[in-house]
C-alpha cells in the first residue's frame, strides 16, 4: 500500500486510558484518499505514490492541467495532491483509507503552523526585556546585536524580530491512540501543527 495519508485537522479533545489517566489527543480526518499516479524508478528516476484527498469541490475550481491529470488516472475531484513512499503494490484509482494505520504505534505529522505575523524578540524568542520602571526607556527591545570595531557586523542567525509561524513543521513520534474506520478518524496523542480545518500529511514513523 502506501506509507502515509493526507488528512484534515478537526481539533483537540481528550480521552481516558485503561488506568483512568486523561490523555490530550488531536482528531484528524485521515482520508479517504485515492491513488492518482504511481511513479517508478525507470520512468521518473524515483519511486513514489501520488495521493489525492477526496473532497466535494466544484470542478470549475480545478485548473485545467490538474483536471487533465486526474481524468487520465480516472479519478474524481480532489483538492490536495501529495507524494508518499510506496509500501507495496498500488494502482491508479485505488482507494486508501485510515486502515493503513491499523497496528501502527507512532506517526510523523507535517503541517503549516499558525501564522502570528511580525513579532518582537520577547514573543518570538522569549527574551526577558528590560526594567519596566519609570525612566528606563528599555522595555521590550533586543539590546546590542553586534560589535563596535571588529567585525562590525551582525552575525547570521541572530535572534531578531521577524515573521513568526506560518512555516512547515513536522512533529515526530506521535502515539496513535485509536482509529475510527467508519468516520475515517485518526486519534493521536498530543498537539499537531496548524489550525482547525488545515491539511496535514501523516507518515508512519
Amino acid at each position: 500500500m502506501v506509507n502515509g495519508l493526507i488528512g484534515k485537522k478537526i481539533g483537540m479533545s481528550q480521552v481516558f486510558d485503561e488506568n483512568g489517566r486523561l490523555i490530550p489527543v488531536t482528531l484528524i480526518k485521515a482520508g479517504p484518499c485515492v491513488v492518482v499516479q504511481v511513479k517508478t524508478k525507470d520512468r521518473d528516476d524515483y519511486e513514489a505514490v501520488q495521493l489525492g484527498l477526496v473532497e466535494n469541490i466544484n470542478p470549475k475550481n480545478i485548473k485545467k492541467p490538474i483536471k487533465g491529470h486526474l481524468e487520465k488516472a480516472g479519478v474524481g475531484t480532489v483538492r490536495v495532491l501529495r507524494e508518499f513512499k510506496p509500501d507495496g503494490e498500488v494502482e491508479p484509482g485505488q482507494k486508501v483509507t485510515v486502515e493503513i494505520f491499523e497496528g501502527v504505534e507512532k506517526v510523523n505529522i507535517t503541517g503549516k503552523s499558525k501564522g502570528k505575523g511580525f513579532q518582537g524578540v520577547i514573543k518570538r524568542h522569549g527574551f526577558g526585556g528590560g526594567r519596566a520602571t519609570h525612566g528606563s526607556m528599555f522595555h521590550r527591545a533586543p539590546g546590542s546585536i553586534g560589535q563596535c570595531a571588529w567585525p562590525s557586523r551582525v552575525f547570521p542567525g541572530k535572534k531578531l524580530p521577524g515573521q513568526m509561524g506560518n512555516k512547515k513543521v513536522t512533529v515526530k513520534g506521535l502515539k496513535v491512540v485509536g482509529i475510527d474506520k467508519e468516520n475515517n478518524l485518526l486519534i493521536v496523542k498530543g498537539a499537531v501543527p496548524g489550525s482547525r480545518g488545515s491539511y496535514v500529511f501523516i507518515n508512519k514513523a
